[in-house]
């Protein structure tokens, strides 16, 4: 939200009712506070009729410092409040005038607050401009904080919009938008910032940023009312600063391994009948095509019915039968699920009669037209109607269901209506993603354990602990496959370490070249998807060479599982993502700033997806020698690259360096890159011209796969010891 008319002039109908001239300062035990007037206190009466900002900055754990500004401190606490996970500090200090935890320092100087990290500036309150601003009667409480010449922003949730956050306004406030809008389905007020820090503003209502778009040197930020709570993380790069904000906020939970392959849909408003959902899965295993995840979309339920959890009969006469005759193929199987209870719904008049449906101020169940007729919403504040809604969906995994795609939860209405715990219902706008997430993923580990799993396309602050989160609703072209990755690498900046995509867009169908590069885009992310509206998504529906590239990339992907399992129990433990932007794993370079149309896949290997008809691809290495997985080819970066690239390749690297272990039918193998030393997952190899000396081994390794300028050699093992190349 704008609040300044230019340099000078506040906007019209705006009044700033303080401008902080004089402070006192106050220590504690873990925090300093900060009491600011709004004018110089020179004598006793000028303590008289002047507003007072409070800031307070406590050490909460290491390297993260909580910064509470407010102007009047009796409004009601959030209902519901932003809870960060069990942390303490372990290295605390405070005087009259700082506090610092860890190596993040922020010290009151000049009458602004200064953060500091290992001595090195992050970024200051601007003084002038931070406080509390008037609007048509309506508080707001802003934050100005200095940017830096050359400095970069991220994040803020799953924005399509360009991946630098640099010049852009963005209101976090979830919403059904598409991806080719400024609209986000996953909002979270998080932005990291290049020189090393990030700020999550620790509130689930409307969060405004002007990311440099208001006061061009300042990052702001902004909420209704009179008190604003913050976290500033500090951290050496970009990756200390997110594995922080995963201490802080949660990580996610580890998908079961069989997530990880090729999901196939029914598609949205195609015709599909247990005999359709039958011949696709024998023509993916007549093409060898190995499919991991069927998925049921809407219309295993009859329409107008949503949700009330009950198959189509007529379509599908015998549900537990065929769930088992997939369950025989090796196949698992997901169905389409949502908070929504249309008023035909079997569970209506009950929810209505016992209170589970959101209601209106009235006393009245809240409901409305669009998406089904007569729509109401599970009020998941209601631990009955939680439980409710969870015994539906027990009988369905008791019938062999395996998992569940969450579908929407963003359009949650805010005004005129009423929670059943009270809750403030413009903070419910964002926190029902949430608590709808929690509840359905919470039931899959009590009756699935490690294999929990749902398909989410809602989230807030947190949702990345029940993975996976999907993105939303493309359109079948080049522009929506660009601005989907842009999505996916921004959320990946929020901590969520599991995302997927529609392959070849939902809107519309796709042409056929269209379809084969966004498949390969789409196996090589963490979870890979075959969805789509109004047509059905098996490749044979689009050419025989369709066929042939979906097998060839599903069966690479397979061939990985070592390594991507690797970089997914990674995220877990660190909430470091497995698709990672360029400036994540390369923060020292410039180019890698700005790049938004290739990624690190885990920690070795890196993706640039082809975007266009023509099958040319420009791309960037940067410093060091990188080895082509497929074709073997050796490029010298750093610098930009460009190619032309068949349906069966894309640009896709390993660093001279890394070590890849791969899957092939007679074991595993280690792939070196490069005549030097390597690590793959706590396996140190060393690499010397004409032998390899294997640190330590694992006899599940069948051999040891040497690649460099001249080509690969394998060299066998045998009961962990090295055979001569």
């Amino acid at each position: 939200m704008k609040f300044l008319d230019g340099y000078w002039l506040l906007r019209k109908g705006m009044t700033r009712v303080l401008h902080a001239d004089y402070v006192e300062r106050e220590a504690g035990k873990n925090s300093l506070s900060l009491y600011a007037a709004a004018k110089k206190i020179e004598k006793r009466g000028d303590t008289l009729n002047l507003p007072m900002l409070t800031t307070e900055i406590t050490a909460v754990m290491d390297d993260v410092l909580r910064v509470d500004v407010c102007r009047h401190k009796g409004a009601l606490p959030d209902k519901p409040a932003f809870q960060p996970e069990e942390c303490v500090p372990s290295s605390v200090s405070v005087d009259e005038c700082s506090v610092t935890s860890g190596r993040l320092k922020a010290e009151n100087t000049g009458g602004t607050v200064v953060f500091s990290y290992d001595g090195e500036e992050l970024t200051a309150r601007e003084r002038t401009l931070s406080g509390c601003y008037i609007l048509d009667g309506e508080a707001y409480m802003a934050e100005y904080l200095r940017a830096g010449i050359g400095e970069t922003f991220y994040g803020l949730g799953e924005r399509f919009t360009p991946f630098v956050k640099n010049g852009q306004s963005v209101d976090i406030w979830n919403e059904d938008g598409g991806t080719a809008s400024e609209q986000a389905y996953k909002n979270i007020p998080f932005i990291i910032s290049s020189r090393g820090y990030g700020i999550l503003v620790a509130s689930y209502g409307r969060v405004s940023f002007e990311v440099e778009s208001e006061a061009v040197e300042d990052l702001q930020f902004s909420v209704p009312g009179e008190r604003l709570s913050y976290y500033l993380i500090g951290g050496s790069t970009m990756r200390d600063v997110l594995m922080r904000y995963a201490d802080l906020t949660g990580k996610p939970a580890l998908p079961p391994q069989w997530s990880f392959g090729l999901w196939l849909s029914t598609s949205f408003t195609t015709d599909y009948s247990e005999k359709t959902v039958m011949s696709f899965i024998d023509g993916m295993e007549e093409r060898k095509i190995p499919l991991s995840v069927f998925h049921f979309d809407c219309f295993w339920m009859k329409g107008f019915h949503w949700s009330d959890f009950l198959w189509d009969d007529e379509m599908f006469p015998d549900p537990e039968g065929l769930i088992a005759r997939i369950h025989a193929r090796g196949i698992k199987v997901c169905v389409w699920i949502n908070p929504y209870i249309a008023q035909r719904s079997a569970l209506f008049d009950e929810g209505m009669r016992k209170g589970y449906l959101l209601k209106r101020t009235d006393g009245s169940v809240w409901q409305w037209d669009m998406w089904q007729a007569g729509m109401a919403i599970v009020d998941f504040t209601n631990a009955d109607a939680a439980a409710w809604y969870c015994s539906h969906l027990k009988r369905l995994l008791d019938m062999g269901v395996d998992c569940f795609k969450t579908d929407f939860g963003e359009r949650i209405p805010y005004e005129g209506v009423a929670w059943s715990d009270g809750s403030d219902s413009r903070l419910m706008h964002n926190f029902y993603s949430f608590i709808y997430n929690r509840t359905v993923f919470s039931l899959l580990q009590r009756e699935k354990g490690d294999d929990a799993v749902v398909f989410a396309r809602s989230a807030t602050i947190g949702g990345q602990k029940f993975p996976v989160h999907w993105g939303g609703d493309c359109s079948a072209s080049y522009q929506s496959m660009a601005e989907t990755l842009r999505g996916g690498l921004s959320l990946a900046f929020c901590g969520f370490g599991f995302w997927s995509h529609d392959i070849s867009g939902f809107e519309d169908t796709a042409a056929p070249d269209l379809y084969k590069r966004w498949i390969a885009f789409g196996m090589f992310s963490s979870h890979s998807r075959l969805h789509g509206s109004s047509s059905y998504r098996v490749p044979w529906a689009f050419d025989e060479e369709a066929v042939r590239v979906t097998s060839f990339f599903t069966n690479l992907k397979k061939s990985l599982m070592p390594y991507i399992m690797a970089a997914a129990k990674g995220a877990h433990e660190t909430g470091i993502p497995v698709m990672r932007p360029m400036i994540l794993a390369f923060p020292d370079d410039e180019t890698a700033k700005y790049l938004d149309r290739e990624y690190m896949f885990g920690p070795s290997i890196l993706v640039a997806p082809v975007m266009s008809a023509d099958g040319v691809c420009r791309y960037y290495l940067p410093a060091g020698r990188w080895y082509h997985i497929l074709s073997g080819e050796v490029e010298e970066g750093a610098g930009w690259k460009i190619g032309k690239y068949d349906y069966f390749s894309l640009p896709l690297y390993a660093r001279e360096g890394d070590a890849i272990v791969m899957e092939r039918d007679d074991g595993l193998v280690l792939h070196i890159y490069g005549d030097a030393e390597a690590d793959a997952e706590g396996i140190s190899v060393s690499v010397k011209t004409g032998k390899v000396e294997l640190k330590a081994a694992d006899e599940r390794f069948r051999a040891v796969i040497l690649h460099d300028e001249n080509g690969s050699r394998e060299a066998l093992i045998e009961n962990g010891r090295i055979r001569s190349i």
